[in-house]
């Protein structure tokens, strides 16, 4: 089960997902109480650069805005809504993870991975699970939206989902994530894909 911690804000938040085994992690540039500057991102990403993808997420971000993330933080991954995705210009080189909006599927073919998220992000709702099993058939589908240590398990089963995704269900408080919540996610979720 791949496993991806979002939303990183501070070096501990960083290393709490090294340690716990996260195969990604998530640097925020849309509106959010996880958005940070492409400078910091960039240095927060330092250690994990070589280790795990460092995933820019971005919404409705403008080709400047965007190559401004590029220039700064580099990522090794882009995370940006379909319709973005449609409209910017990012490197050929540049693995991309688009993300599908419960209610929102494209009808012709998906692309090779998608991130399955609720209407709006970051709000720790959980997304239409049984959607989100229907569209997993057509891609690797990585499941996110209100997943947290108690639902993971209950949310691999129902979707077969590739991957989860958490950002606020990891999180003390807003914004602040919590190492051992961390731990404990990636525990789940690996225990229950065995």
């Amino acid at each position: 089960m791949w496993v991806k911690i979002c939303g990183m804000t501070t070096a501990a938040a960083v290393a709490a997902a090294l340690e716990a085994g996260a195969d990604a992690i998530g640097f925020v540039f849309a509106e959010s109480v996880r958005r940070v500057t492409p400078r910091l991102a960039a240095q927060l990403a330092a250690p994990a650069r070589g280790r795990v993808p460092c995933v820019a997420v971005i919404r409705h971000a403008t080709q400047r805005e965007f190559d401004a993330i590029l220039a700064e933080f580099a990522p090794d991954v882009l995370q940006a809504d379909l319709s973005d995705l449609a409209r910017l210009l990012p490197p050929r080189e540049l693995e991309l993870l688009a993300v599908v909006r419960a209610g929102h599927e494209p009808a012709g073919a998906a692309p090779a991975r998608v991130l399955f998220e609720g209407p709006t992000s970051g709000t720790g709702m959980p997304c239409d699970w049984t959607r989100a099993r229907a569209f997993a058939q057509k891609t690797q589908l990585v499941l996110a939206g209100g997943l947290n240590a108690d639902n993971v398990a209950a949310a691999i089963r129902a979707v077969h989902p590739f991957g989860v995704d958490v950002s606020s269900g990891v999180e003390d408080r807003p914004g602040i994530k919590s190492a051992p919540k961390i731990v404990r996610f990636v525990q789940a979720a690996r225990e229950e894909s065995k």
